[in-house]
């Protein structure tokens, strides 16, 4: 680049430091006019430093090969701190102000910008949803990478320049995204260009990607598969120069792998270029402060210098520092950046990338109609079958009309098949760009299923492909999806703060299929068996949580085409895989979804007046509810019973807790104000407790579920363990109905035997009772 080309860049690079280092410390004086004084800086110093320069430089580069290329680019920011390089940049280019015109592109927007970072009624101090640009909320790190992976699949024409800082790199879930160049498909999907950010330190350890010398490191993402380019200095020419010509490169080398892979050439696949960038942590703050190092130390990580309100040598140092960008010649006396910087804004800004607002972009998806794929039930529990085999052939027509507009994908850790969706393998295969044997199945560069044995990667994907404005869907064994518990977190918190922004578009829900449950996972064992993940989900904010029982395989089908129409929600289904019965037709399913909750009238002789409600969630404890109240029923018929049904678990809250919950008088009426009410729970009991705990009714609750006794052995025997079987069930009914238990005693003595009988008979032959595995609801 020529001298001018680089002071230019340098100015802009400056201007970003300078409104970085004041959205941390300054509260007012934006633009120096007057002598730094006390006054003048926030009571409350909170933000961090370390990473800004690095990214502040990245930015500036950025813009000048998106200019230079007319890139249609994104970023991903993965360093949990850099809010205020992105605040600051996006106020450079115009996006900030677009986006808050209160914070207009002058002196009085400036005095904004630099208030509300980190400041009450403000922003906050990660790249969060508030920022326009941005997909990633950065506050908790490793998952940058499969972010960006999952916002260039079916965008041929994007790139997205994903930083990852050398303290995210250290994480599991940022380790396994680096695979997911096996999955990309050069010819339809978009480009990933990681840039790893080393400066040297976390918080307060060094980065282990930055001890382990320049020969361990690039063998480390050669072993990857990527083609890594170094850029280090501290001399700030140098590593302009050395940048811009590596981003040339870079991307002409993405240009040529997506030139041979778009002109049909069937060539192995090629290592993607990647960028790692060493610049010293806190580059151009303060080098050293009350005799101690701070710039390139772990010192220099949040506010090199603390004590600006107290100490005027900190003070002058500040003013020193912030000086020395010389901010009169990068703004006009109106506080406006100068036009040698706006000559350096691309038309295509990053921080109004249409990408990076997904809900801009987004189409509804082509559902066919339920009654293709609905099952005949021409009796309650008459027939049987294995309801995500059915939601598969669902899925697999989803799939097949999505196919145009390419805006849908599945995605599950190594899962598809064995949670019975493997009828999407009709009209798609799995992605995979590595080597395929003849004895493999399924496998194709452009396969729209994408399965990875990593929940991190799998969840990462989704969100990007979300975040970005296109469908999705999860399925996962039950007890595994415990692993992205903190990234479902992040995504809730992300929900929640976008509903709040009226320029954020809403976006497609994310949907968890939970199958491989609790009570079918028998022959695997403890290790399998957990239901905890609805207990997680339900802490977070009402506004954005859903969960659905649905019993049977037509209220599946039914919940899911809900789910797939549904935006801005975290849907979580627990549904199971394995042969079981049919209770519901599928109008009667769509209806009894429709309501959530309701009386099966087919179970039940209360006719209004129970005396006891049986209450069931879940597709086992439904099955084993109906048993019991078969039982009562032939041991026990003048006992009035009223069996209620749960498929949307929100409605057991009060209507002012959660959008889906009852009314107190709704609830009252199904489960009544003073008769028992035995519960038949598919997970941990002490969340129905939580749930209603207000209800007018509730010390009449008793609940059954999973109690975390668990091994390899029956299915029935896996419900006897937990007392959730049928037995158990009627023998709470009897001891719960006032009176029943002196005129039921025989019958009481009768249940306990069962189970005993039960228990010998698993030990004798090793599968459950012909009674059990053969029962069959009757209808008389």
């Amino acid at each position: 680049m020529s001298d001018d080309e680089v002071a230019d860049l340098d100015a802009y690079w400056r201007a970003a430091n300078y409104l970085s280092a004041g959205q941390i410390y300054l509260l007012g004086n934006p633009l120096l006019s007057e002598p730094l004084q006390v006054e003048h800086i926030k009571p409350r110093l909170l933000g961090h430093w370390g990473t800004t320069p690095g990214l502040n430089m990245l930015y500036t580069h950025l813009n000048r090969v998106i200019r230079r290329r007319d890139l249609n680019m994104m970023y991903v920011i993965g360093p949990g701190h850099g809010g205020p390089a992105i605040a600051a940049n996006t106020w450079l280019e115009g996006s900030y102000s677009d986006t808050y015109p209160g914070v207009s592109r002058d002196a009085d927007g400036m005095a904004r910008l630099f208030r509300q970072f980190s400041f009450p009624g403000g922003i906050p101090s990660h790249v969060a949803p508030e920022l326009p640009g941005s997909i990633h909320e950065g506050g908790e790190l490793g998952y940058s990478l499969s972010h960006a992976y999952g916002a260039v699949l079916d965008s041929p024409e994007l790139v997205v320049a994903c930083v990852i800082g050398d303290g995210e790199a250290e994480t599991g879930p940022l380790a396994t995204s680096w695979h997911s160049n096996k999955f990309l498909d050069p010819a339809t999907d978009g480009a990933v260009l990681p840039i790893l950010h080393l400066n040297g330190y976390k918080i307060a350890n060094p980065a282990v990607l930055a001890r382990i010398g320049d020969d361990e490191l690039t063998r480390l993402l050669e072993g990857y598969g990527y083609r890594p380019y170094l850029v280090e200095g501290a001399e700030p020419e140098h590593v302009h120069q050395a940048l811009a010509l590596t981003l040339d490169r870079v991307l002409d080398d993405i240009i040529a792998i997506q030139t041979e892979a778009r002109a049909g050439h069937a060539a192995p696949r090629r290592p993607w270029p990647m960028i790692v960038l060493r610049t010293p942590k806190g580059w151009t703050g303060p080098r050293e402060v009350d005799g101690v190092p701070v710039e390139g130390t772990r010192r220099a990580h949040q506010v090199p210098l603390a004590g600006v309100r107290t100490s005027p040598e900190h003070l002058r140092m500040l003013e020193d520092w912030l000086r020395s960008y010389h901010p009169e010649e990068l703004f006009d006396s109106g506080g406006r950046p100068v036009p040698r910087l706006l000559q350096q804004v691309p038309e295509r800004r990053m921080g109004s990338n249409p990408h990076s607002n997904g809900g801009l972009l987004r189409r509804d998806l082509d559902l066919p109609p339920l009654s293709q794929y609905a099952v005949t039930v021409e009796s309650a529990g008459a027939s049987e079958h294995e309801p995500t085999r059915i939601l598969g052939h669902y899925l697999r027509d989803v799939m097949r009309a999505s196919l145009p507009h390419r805006n849908f994908r599945v995605f599950g850790p190594d899962e598809t098949a064995s949670n019975r969706l493997d009828a999407l393998y009709d009209v798609t295969a799995k992605a995979w760009n590595a080597e395929v044997l003849p004895t493999d199945e399924h496998l194709a560069v452009d396969g729209r299923v994408m399965e990875i044995l990593s929940e991190h990667t799998c969840q990462g994907w989704l969100e990007g492909y979300l975040l970005t404005g296109r469908h999705g869907w999860f399925s996962c064994y039950e007890a595994f999806v415990h692993i992205v518990d903190s990234m479902v977190n992040q995504h809730a918190k992300w929900l929640k703060v976008t509903r709040t922004l009226p320029w954020r578009r809403p976006i497609s829900s994310l949907n968890y299929l939970l199958t491989s449950h609790v009570w079918r996972q028998d022959h695997n064992g403890f290790s399998h068996q957990d239901p905890g993940f609805i207990d997680h989900v339900v802490n977070k904010k009402a506004e954005v949580i859903r969960v659905y029982l649905p019993p049977d395989t037509n209220t599946l089908l039914a919940t899911a085409e809900h789910c797939l129409r549904s935006k801005d929600y975290i849907n979580v289904i627990v549904a199971g895989k394995q042969p079981q019965a049919d209770w519901l037709g599928p109008d009667e399913a769509a209806l009894h979804c429709a309501r959530g909750v309701g009386v099966w009238e087919f179970a039940s002789n209360d006719a209004g007046e129970p005396d006891v409600v049986m209450a069931c969630a879940g597709d086992v404890p439904t099955l084993e509810t109906l048993a019991a109240v078969s039982l009562l029923r032939e041991h026990l018929p003048s006992l009035k019973i009223r069996v209620v049904n749960v498929v949307d678990l929100m409605r057991l809250q009060p209507a002012g807790e959660h959008p889906h919950g009852l009314p107190d008088a709704d609830f009252d009426a199904l489960f009544t104000t003073d008769k028992p009410v035995i519960f038949a729970y598919h997970g941990y009991p002490w969340l129905i407790h939580r749930l209603t705990y207000r209800r007018t009714n509730h010390d009449n609750l008793h609940v059954r579920g999973y109690k975390e006794e668990g091994t390899t052995t029956t299915p029935f025997d896996m419900v006897v363990r937990n007392d959730l079987d049928r037995f158990h069930l009627a023998l709470d009914v009897i001891d719960r109905v006032p009176g029943l238990g002196e005129r039921a005693a025989e019958v009481r003595q009768w249940l306990i035997d069962q189970r005993a009988r039960h228990h010998a008979y698993i030990l004798e032959h090793g599968e459950d009772l012909l009674e059990i595995r053969n029962w069959r609801w009757r209808t008389s």
